[in-house]
């Protein structure tokens, strides 16, 4: 497995307290001196982080844990102020800036948000900054919640079509049984395809120690969503010395759960699963980009936009011919479009009072219907 160089780790109130009641800020410290060392090198590190919960019964002086949604929700209000405080104090030392997501389902499912907190994420990359997300829980309700924050880093791994999710816990990975059990259970190196007898063994192993609340089988749900996105998963033990780091380099710990695609051919099959909702039609020259391969579809390529839609719609593209070459989520609405089409995006705040990037539709939001050279490409 080749360097990674977009990784998701996520890291569980397990890991953080270390088995105890407490936040060890001694392991936090380590977790972060492995990411500030990564990040120094190149490599854009999103940081998935549990244990408000568990700070909030710090900062309140409380040993039980309570069991009502709004106690709970009370407690992870408290508590992410104090987490965050400790990853920033801790990311300081190194003299790195974090910044804050809050999130939940809804901020997924719904185009726009998944639009806004990709184009956030972007933004931190590109100004050095090291995103630390966390599910919204002092505001979730249990339709919105993600349920925890294993499918939340599978999530944001699909967004920004990560090279690698890590999974740290106080397991060394999955087992052939449960390994507090049956002294004869063997370590799975690697998983190539996640089928329900995969998820079977997961659901019957022992739950994370401590104050975690997931499991085994949130992780390898959470490595199957990867999985499909494109982006391979390793659970591994966030005990062993410079686990991240060795990862990242591609040594073979814990369990490795292969991807079943690749970012790119995921994201084209979701993008012409859907039908578009509006036409964006090009000049010859914005063509002839587009067709070549890795270019973003700019305002000044832009000729006419048809029927309505919002920001985050899925629409496709047409030359100045008729002829669909391509689809992709479009980062402005059809009135905006409208407004900017054939300007340069340097003008894009002067014509709106506002913007939300140079690009029309991203490239990395763009499947093209015609290969290089004219051949249309098949819709499978």
């Amino acid at each position: 497995m080749k360097e990674a160089q977009q990784i998701v780790i996520k890291v569980g109130t397990s890991t953080l307290t270390q088995g105890t009641s407490n936040l060890s800020q001694r392991h936090i410290l380590e977790i972060a001196r492995q990411i500030a060392l990564l990040h120094e090198s190149g490599k854009q590190i999103i940081l998935v982080t549990s244990g408000s919960v568990t700070a909030g019964l710090e900062v309140l002086r409380k040993s039980k844990l309570e069991k009502s949604l709004p106690r709970k929700q009370m407690l992870s209000a408290v508590g992410q102020v104090r987490l965050m405080q400790i990853w920033t104090e801790m990311f300081g030392i190194f003299g790195i800036p974090v910044g804050q997501l809050l999130l939940t389902r809804g901020d997924f499912s719904q185009r726009q948000g998944y639009l806004n907190v990709r184009n956030t994420l972007l933004s931190l990359f590109e100004h050095g900054v090291v995103p630390i997300i966390n599910e919204n829980d002092s505001v979730a309700i249990r339709e919105i919640q993600l349920g925890d924050n294993d499918n939340l880093s599978a999530l944001a791994a699909n967004l920004i079509a990560a090279d690698l999710l890590i999974l740290l816990t106080d397991q060394e990975g999955l087992f052939t049984a449960d390994p507090q059990i049956d002294p004869n259970a063997k370590l799975i190196p690697i998983v190539e395809h996640i089928d329900e007898s995969i998820v079977e063994l997961a659901g019957k192993t022992t739950k994370t120690h401590g104050m975690g609340t997931g499991g085994m089988l949130t992780k390898v749900e959470a490595a199957r969503l990867a999985s499909h996105s494109g982006t391979p998963t390793v659970i591994a033990s966030s005990a062993v010395p410079r686990i991240i780091l060795d990862l990242v380099k591609g040594k073979k710990i814990g369990t490795l759960f292969l991807a079943e695609t690749t970012p790119k051919e995921s994201r084209k099959r979701w993008l012409l699963s859907e039908k578009p909702q509006g036409e964006i039609t090009i000049d010859a020259g914005a063509e002839q980009k587009l067709l070549k391969g890795g270019a973003s579809l700019l305002p000044v390529g832009i000729l006419s936009v048809s029927k309505s839609f919002d920001r985050g719609a899925i629409v496709q593209i047409t030359t100045s011919e008729g002829r669909p070459i391509a689809v992709g989520i479009a980062n402005y609405s059809q009135r905006e479009i409208e407004k900017i089409c054939g300007k340069h995006s340097t003008e894009i705040d002067n014509l709106l009072g506002y913007n939300y990037g140079p690009e029309v539709i991203h490239r990395d939001n763009m499947t093209l219907l015609i290969q290089e050279g004219g051949s249309k490409d098949d819709r499978k």
